[in-house]
Formats: C-alpha cells, structure tokens, sequence
C-alpha cells in the first residue's frame, strides 16, 4: 500500500533515500511552470521544509495544470543531489497523481498571517510553517515526559476526566449533568440528584492529583498526564479553559527529595529540547525569541537557588523598588515579585517553600510551626512560576482539620482520608503545566498559540 511505502519528506531532505525511488503523499505548497520544467514544493507535514519535486518535460504531467497551493498529491519519483542550491537533494518525478483539488478561495497567503487570524482557520491552522512547528514540538515533548517516567521505573496512570471531588478548592468548575437546562433552571430549588446521570454532582477534572495520591500508596511511583479543565473567566495569553498538566506522585518522599527530581526533570526537558529538537528550536530560535536559547541553556547549568516564603518575602521588602502588588507575609507572590527573584536577585531558577498555610490547598504538609506548609513553587526567569506542587498532608487528623477550616464536605471527601488511615506514608507531588512548559520552552507568547484546539472563555470552535 502506498501509504506504509511513502516516504516522508523529512527522510528526503535530509538525504536518507539519495537514488532511491520513493512515493510523497502531501500537500503543493507552490508551483512554478515553464515550457520545459516544472517545480511543485510538495509538504507533508513531517518538516518545516518542502521536498522540491520536478516535472521534466511538464506535457508529460498534463495534472500540473490543476495543481494550486493546498492540492494534494501523490507522486513517485528518484531522489537526487543537486550541487550548489540551498536544498541539496530534489525529486525527479516520474508519476503524479492529484489526490484531492483544492478550492480556489485558499485562505493562506504567502505573507505572515497573524496568530490570531489563524486560529479562525483551524482546518488550516498546522499547515503553516509556526503551527507546524509547535505541534511537532509539542509531540515530542509529550514522548519526551513519558520516556523520562517510564526510565526511571514510574507508572502511567489514566486518572478520571469527570470527578465529583474540587482538587483546589477554587469552586472554577465546569459541571456534567445530562438533565435539561430548561428544568435544572425552572426547579433549581427542588430538583432531586437522583434524576441526574450520576445521582450526585459531578465536574470536569481539574486535576489528577487526588486520584494520583490514591494509586502512588498502591504503586509507589506513578504519574498522570492528561487534559483537565478550569471555568474561570480569565481572558490572559497564560490561561485556557482546557489544558493538560503533567503530574507525578511519589510514596515514600518527602519535599526534599522531590525537589530533586524537579531539578533533574525540568533541566532533562529543556536539554532534550536543545539537543533533540534542532529545527524548532532553530525556528522558534529566528521567528519567535532569539535571546530564548541562551536563556534555557543557562538554566541546564544552573544549580536552583532555594529559600522559604519568609525569606523571600524579606529580600522583596528590601529590593528598593516599587512593586504593583504589596509585599507582606501572607500575602501570595505576584508574577511580578515571582520574575525579581529568578531574573533579577537570584539570576537563575529558585525554589520557594514552605508557603502559608491559609493560602495553599488544603492537601499539603503542615509544618511544626503550624502556620506555614510543605510547599514549593518553582520559578524561572521570564516567566516566574513554572511548577507548583508539596508534600502531601499524610496524617489523618491534620488532614480532615485543614479540610474542615476550609469548608469542604468530609463526608464527600472519605474516600481520600481513607488513604491516610490504612498504612499511611509520606508522600510528594507536583504539577507541570504542559502548556506553560512549550511556551517557555518556545518563546510563544500566548497559551492559544502552542495547543491544537484552544479552549477559552466564549470560545470553543473546532
């Protein structure tokens, strides 16, 4: 079958099939005609460059003349090498068939269309040169976290997509019923659960954790990697209504020793992107932030800088400038405090631990102070937060009194003490927002921008 004998044009720039007879299956992406040749740039989605086929004499391809930019095709020809030219290896066509005709109403140009025009064309979005890009990057990224779990000997576990539990306490939740608005709105006051799908009030996910914590005290290591949704009115270029967040839990571990494997984690992602990935890096590098490299490179040689919340709070209460946002413990860190301490004092990642109790999730570790928790945040220069995560609250007691004093349903929440109740351990978890990750990685300035379907707030297209 042609489709498991074509060849991709990645293979064919880069000289792997030289003198070789191969089939392309892609898309034109320009053609040019004369009396006794003709070149059509043929892309197929595997690299940001083109295969460059000719068609010699062009009255032997009488299909040429149907070809426009979109149209797809199938052709069979001999690899060459060509002295002298900027792509050193070119098809000599020897068969060609139109697959697909394309409409004459294209909307792609040559010239740089912008993001957001784009994102109104979904259907054509990834065939351009930057959206092709990301959506490679972002595949071997995703291949990249599984092979670094998977090595070091963690199990991939597919968490729930609808859950009855808030993970964060935030109330931004998106809820699944299967009863008809109309009557959720006309007998909000007397509606009977019982009638709904679940016979309880469920959600869409917002994260994975929970569920994590239950199967780490069952298999020591694992880690979740999936979708999960928050319905907050947020309009920023850092916040989707769905995105995927990378989320191990390990049994045993204490805050320590997880920072560890942060350091190890984050510094394994950016080196496998510099040395893995040449052709994004080299585009996002050229089109998107030049200075974006030099940057993540120093971060691979970096040692992270460490201090408590306290401490932190007090190097900005003395750093001499004015911020937008006030300065005081117990007050939560702003981007802008975030970015001083990476870029500015620290010059160089930092994490920041052992954060507040009233102002962190009900899950974490108290301290023997009992005014502040086992938690991390971890902040890099030209972002600012990158990873959040702690130790987990093991202790039953604390655990159900950090749930009380934060209004949550004990009762709703059994399933989750009970973790603690039957060989309870120490255990630690974080949260990498894969998102947040690519456009740090990429320089992309907008999290719309580095996601197939974007999700926000009064949009959900496509």
């Amino acid at each position: 079958m042609d489709y498991f004998a074509r060849t991709r044009v990645r293979d064919i720039i880069s000289g792997q099939k030289v003198d070789q007879e191969v089939i392309i299956l892609g898309w034109a992406r320009t053609k040019r005609l004369s009396k006794n040749v003709g070149f059509v740039e043929i892309n197929d989605g595997s690299s940001l460059h083109n295969a460059h086929v000719v068609f010699s004499p062009p009255a032997d391809f009488p299909e040429l003349e149907r070809i426009i930019t979109g149209t797809s095709l199938r052709v069979v020809g001999k690899v060459v090498e060509v002295k002298g030219r900027e792509q050193a290896y070119e098809v000599q066509a020897s068969q060609l068939e139109i697959v697909g005709d394309c409409s004459p109403d294209y909307p792609l140009q040559k010239k740089r269309h912008t993001f957001e025009f784009l994102r109104d064309i979904a259907h054509l979005r990834p065939r351009t040169n930057t959206f092709g890009v990301i959506n490679r990057f972002r595949s071997k990224l995703s291949h990249c976290i599984h092979q670094y779990y998977q090595d070091r000997g963690f199990y991939y576990i597919h968490t729930p997509i609808i859950t009855t539990s808030d993970c964060e306490g935030a109330g931004d939740l998106f809820q699944v019923t299967t009863l008809p608005l109309q009557e959720i709105a006309a007998r909000a006051q007397e509606l009977d659960l019982d009638e709904d799908f679940f016979a309880e009030k469920a959600y869409l996910t917002v994260s994975g954790q929970l569920e994590g914590e239950l199967m780490c005290t069952a298999l020591g290591d694992i880690y979740t990697f999936g979708p999960t949704f928050r319905a907050e009115q947020s309009y920023t270029s850092r916040h989707l209504s769905e995105f995927w967040m990378m989320e191990p839990e390990m049994a045993f571990c204490d805050l320590d020793e997880m920072l560890i494997l942060i350091e190890d984690f984050l510094k394994h992602l950016i080196s496998f992107s510099l040395e893995e990935c040449p052709e994004e890096m080299g585009f996002f590098n050229k089109w998107i932030d030049k200075g974006r490299q030099k940057v993540l490179q120093s971060i691979v040689e970096a040692d992270f800088a460490r201090v408590t919340y306290t401490e932190a709070v007090e190097i900005l209460k003395k750093a001499g400038r004015e911020f937008e946002f006030p300065v005081g413990w117990g007050n939560d860190l702003q981007s802008e405090h975030e970015r001083f301490l990476a870029e500015e004092y620290f010059q160089k990642p930092v994490f920041v631990t052992d954060y507040p109790r009233e102002i962190k999730a009900f899950y974490m570790r108290v301290n023997d102070d009992e005014k502040t928790v086992r938690a991390v945040d971890v902040l890099v220069p030209l972002v600012g937060e990158i990873v959040g995560g702690s130790q987990r609250e093991e202790r039953y007691d604390y655990l159900k009194e950090n749930m009380i004093q934060q209004g949550l349903d004990i009762e709703q929440y059994s399933w989750f003490l009970d973790i603690r109740k039957y060989g309870t351990v120490p255990h630690s978890g974080f949260g990498l927002g894969f998102e947040r990750m690519i456009m740090y990685l990429s320089g992309m300035s907008n999290i719309r921008d580095v996601i197939p379907f974007p999700r926000f707030p009064r949009s959900a297209r496509f």
